[in-house]
């Protein structure tokens, strides 16, 4: 039975990467998640965000200063900046020691300025292939939805231009035309797109009058927004695909690789199941596999996508009608 894969370019010995979370910041838990059969890790992510409101907390605390004292403020960002760049690369040589399976750094960016170069370094320190998740929330205004896109395309053609290790997209479904960008963002050379990103979801605490999350870890439910669009995908985006969010059993590894998945990332169950689930995940579907007669993943792999399908129109299914017309609720 091989359960290996393609990844980016990258073979790996099975189809399950966990995904970027604190789970991936540690060398005895990557040394957990090889050993219960992972074929990747992707380490927890460096933040943009995080970087800048380190700066920026230092940037108040200097302006109440003396005027002067301002000069100083192109030092403090980039002594910030190396610092934490500094830090991760120390994490990934330490990790490429440690674990003899791929390690993918990962950067969570806003914007293309400076992430090119510091791609570069990741290169460097060892890391086998780099993620890059992207987000940016479409609340401004000001900005139409072909601004935002080419923002993405921007940071993934400056990444591509310094480095030769593959690179990943990590990406929401939230765009006007996801086939189409999906499509255009396939022909910039990348190696793999990562279906879907989660992100910080606000939540109010009406007795404290706070802002809080929610949702933080992914639902099993949530896998029916990836399972629609990989199967519409595969066979029509240029690159690898990548299943992510809602993943937590082996049915569901199934279930994406039969709509199209080249391999699947998981973080959520692993929080709620211990690192050593990998191995149950896996154990599920050689089971499937030997019950079905299929020797290797391509066997099966894209067998229920939209390419292959009699009713295409299945899955570009939008309303209910059809679910509730079958149905009978007494609603008194």
């Amino acid at each position: 039975m091989d359960l290996s894969v393609n990844y980016l370019g990258i073979k790996l010995k099975s189809p399950v990467v966990v995904g970027s979370s604190g789970l991936t910041f540690s060398i005895d838990r990557l040394k957990q998640i090889e050993q219960a059969g992972a074929g990747a890790v992707v380490l927890k992510s460096i933040f943009e965000e995080e970087i800048q409101h380190e700066f920026n907390h230092i940037l108040e605390q200097e302006s109440r200063m003396d005027e002067a004292n301002l000069e100083y403020l192109d030092y403090y960002d980039f002594k910030i900046k190396e610092d934490n760049i500094n830090r991760y690369i120390d994490f990934i040589k330490e990790a490429k020691k440690t674990i003899s399976i791929p390690v993918i750094a990962s950067i969570n960016c806003r914007t293309s300025h400076e992430w090119a170069f510091f791609a570069k370094k990741l290169q460097d320190a060892g890391a086998d292939a780099l993620e890059i998740n992207l987000f940016t929330l479409p609340s401004d205004f000001s900005l139409t939805a072909e601004d935002v896109e080419k923002s993405y395309i921007e940071i993934i053609t400056r990444v591509k231009e310094q480095v030769t290790i593959p690179v990943a997209a990590k990406i929401s479904y939230h765009f006007a035309n996801l086939a189409a960008f999906a499509k255009r963002l396939s022909q910039t050379g990348i190696d793999g797109i990562v279906m879907f990103n989660r992100f910080f979801q606000p939540d109010f605490d009406i007795e404290q009058f706070k802002v809080v999350p929610t949702n933080v870890l992914s639902n099993p439910s949530d896998a029916a927004i990836t399972l629609r669009w990989m199967s519409i995908f595969y066979g029509r985006i240029d690159c690898n695909l990548i299943a992510s969010t809602g993943i937590h059993d082996g049915s569901t590894v199934i279930k994406e690789i039969l709509a199209g998945a080249d391999a699947v990332q998981v973080v959520s169950t692993l929080y709620k199941n211990g690192v050593g689930y990998i191995a149950t995940m896996l154990e599920e579907l050689q089971e499937w596999m030997e019950k079905h007669n299929f020797n290797t993943l391509d066997d099966f792999r894209g067998k229920m996508s939209q390419k292959n399908s009699p009713n295409p129109a299945e899955y570009e299914r939008v309303q209910f009608m059809k679910y509730f017309q079958d149905k009978k609720y007494d609603l008194d």
